[in-house]
C-alpha cells in the first residue's frame, strides 16, 4: 500500500481486460486513462491524500459546505487557493470496509474525477 492509496487497485480501475472495458475491483468506478480526460484540471483518480488546485476544486464543485462537511473536516486550504483533502484519518486500506465506503462515497460525490462525467 502506498501513502497515496491502493496503487494496484487504481491501476485495475483503468486497465482494459481481454473482454473489453475495465472491470473495476471492489465496486469502484471505471476511470478513463489520463490522456482521455478532456480537461487538465480534472483529477485522474482519488487517493488517501488529494491535492486539488483552485481550478481543479472549481471543476469538481469542491467545496460545497452542505455536501462536503466530512471532507472539509480533513481538508486544508493552501496559500495558492488549492486544497489538500484527506479521505480518511488513516492511510487508505481497501480491506477496511469503512475506507472502501469512504472512497466509493467520494467517487459518487465527484463524478468528474476520472473523466466519468461531462464538465460543468
Amino acid at each position: 500500500m502506498t501513502p497515496f492509496g491502493a496503487a494496484g487497485d487504481i491501476a485495475e480501475q483503468t486497465a482494459p481486460t481481454l473482454a473489453g472495458p475495465p472491470s473495476p475491483p471492489r465496486g469502484l468506478p471505471a476511470l478513463k486513462l489520463f490522456q482521455h480526460i478532456r480537461a487538465p484540471e480534472i483529477p485522474y483518480y482519488l487517493g488517501w491524500l488529494n491535492y486539488w488546485s483552485d481550478a481543479a476544486a472549481r471543476a469538481i464543485g469542491f467545496p460545497d459546505p452542505a455536501r462536503d462537511a466530512d471532507l472539509l473536516s480533513r481538508a486544508r486550504r493552501t496559500a495558492t487557493g488549492g486544497w489538500v483533502v484527506q479521505l480518511t484519518d488513516a492511510p487508505l486500506d481497501l480491506d477496511n470496509p469503512a475506507h472502501l465506503d469512504a472512497l466509493r462515497r467520494a467517487y459518487e460525490r465527484f463524478p468528474e474525477i476520472g473523466g466519468r462525467a461531462p464538465l460543468r
